[in-house]
């Protein structure tokens, strides 16, 4: 892979597809960007949720709180999300001077997430939700007209692209033995396809006969897998008006086994020769650990989280590489999140405005990928709003804005001198949570 994969930000162009969420050189390599687990509700608090124990939000994030579903009671929840991102990059000369910076940028939108939960029996709960759980996204070219590659061959370009996303379906039940302590269990389904194209070639050729002047390749990655959560809930706290949950869950990580096919064109003037390879890439998927508090009132939501994904303990023998020598480790990650909710009053009958939810939120960490030993900081500032369809009712609409920044300006490299991508992105997301306040399966004594 060559240096421009960190290079190409100044001749990238949009793609086209909706469900390519992602537009970034960093899903080059790797399964792609991750995307924040959560409702609209939940992201709106910069993605907090191993703790949200609810009666009428459905819990993506944690299966034990699938037990705290009322019986006769059914939570549906959908949401979208947009996304307009836009990349930057220091660039610099033979000599190592600043000479400017690139930019360029793509708006995208799709669905995010689908959740149902319902009850089983007493203090026992299903959810079944989907979502994506990484994006691949990316189109750049480079012309290289260096003497010694001009004189000997001609002018050469190269265009890198890539697409695809690899989707989360989750089934899970959560049981509360003991009154205030739940525990739950889910299967996660892993399923998507993520293809790498590269295309060299040579203008005004000059080359002699027999010698390849360009080469097309394609590298499919075939994603199907199942892996298994757990989780905790436990009321450290529970009144009629106060609410205190801990929560915490693990997932199994282990390989992803992904099939890879390459499928490599060389042309001359004369010929094409096709070569295909099949074989399975050593990526694994991190083991995980979440732990959060959350204290709920009438009023006020407050939660803080800490989630640990071992990328780099996982993958410590795979290792992907650039040119000059350079390399991409994989890396652990943390990510500490704080978010807070306020309702002035959800029982006010005269003033709808009081009966709204203003949600916001922090969440820091590192990406799960560094280049040449250098990491990758990522934060976000959220923020949100929840409007109830009825006085008294918990079916809502959401909104959730987000700003973030993944990456920097620093040099990757000295000699020569090759900057990082600073990623600055804004998101806005949709969701509706519906049936949370109906009661299901009663036979009416009317008709």
């Amino acid at each position: 892979m060559a240096a421009l994969a960190l290079l190409g930000v100044e001749r990238a162009s949009a793609q086209g597809g909706a469900a390519i969420t992602a537009y970034s050189p960093y899903t080059m390599f790797g399964i792609g960007e991750l995307q924040t687990i959560g409702t609209a509700q939940s992201r709106a608090m910069a993605g907090v949720g191993v703790a949200w124990r609810s009666t009428h939000v459905p819990s993506m994030a944690n299966p034990a709180g699938y037990s705290a579903t009322l019986q006769k009671s059914f939570l549906f929840s959908v949401g979208a999300e947009g996304n307009f991102l836009q990349n930057t990059q220091k660039k610099y000369d033979a000599s190592g001077n600043s000479i400017g910076m690139a930019k360029n940028g793509k708006n995208s939108a799709n669905i995010h997430d689908i959740a149902v939960q319902f009850p089983l029996a007493k203090r026992l709960g299903m959810g079944v939700s989907l979502m994506p759980y990484s994006s691949v996204g990316y189109k750049m070219s480079f012309l290289d007209q260096r003497d010694e590659i001009a004189g000997n061959v001609g002018t050469a370009s190269y265009l890198y692209s890539g697409e695809g996303d690899v989707t989360e379906v989750k089934l899970g039940v959560g049981w509360e033995p003991f009154k205030n302590f739940s525990i739950g269990m889910a299967a996660k389904y892993y399923w998507g396809k993520i293809t790498h194209n590269y295309t060299s070639a040579v203008d005004n050729n000059f080359v002699g006969q027999n010698t390849y002047h360009s080469v097309v390749s394609e590298d499919e990655y075939a994603i199907s897998n199942f892996k298994f959560q757990v989780g905790l809930q436990w009321n450290a706290l529970a009144t009629d008006k106060h609410l205190l949950t801990f929560g915490a869950t693990y997932d199994y990580g282990g390989s992803l086994s992904p099939k890879v096919t390459k499928t490599s064109l060389l042309n001359n003037v004369y010929e094409t020769e096709v070569f295909r390879e099949s074989t399975t890439s050593q990526m694994r998927l991190p083991h995980s650990v979440k732990a959060g508090a959350m204290y709920q009132s009438p009023k006020i939501m407050a939660a803080v989280e800490y989630e640990f994904q071992a990328w780099g303990s996982g993958n410590r023998g795979f290792q992907e590489g650039i040119n000059n020598n350079m390399k991409v480790q994989y890396v652990d990650t943390h990510t500490a999140k704080v978010g807070v909710s306020y309702t002035p009053n959800r029982f006010d009958v005269r003033n709808y405005l009081k009966r709204i939810s203003y949600r916001a939120g922090f969440r820091y960490g590192n990406y799960y990928q560094a280049y040449n030993g250098v990491s990758i900081p990522q934060y976000a500032v959220t923020a949100g709003l929840s409007f109830p369809f009825k006085f008294m009712g918990t079916s809502s609409v959401d909104l959730s804005f987000e700003y973030g920044l993944r990456g920097s300006h620093a040099l990757m490299n000295n000699a020569p001198k090759i900057g990082m991508i600073r990623q600055d992105y804004f998101k806005l997301g949709l969701g509706f949570i519906l049936f949370g306040e109906d009661y299901w399966f009663v036979r009416p004594k009317y008709d």
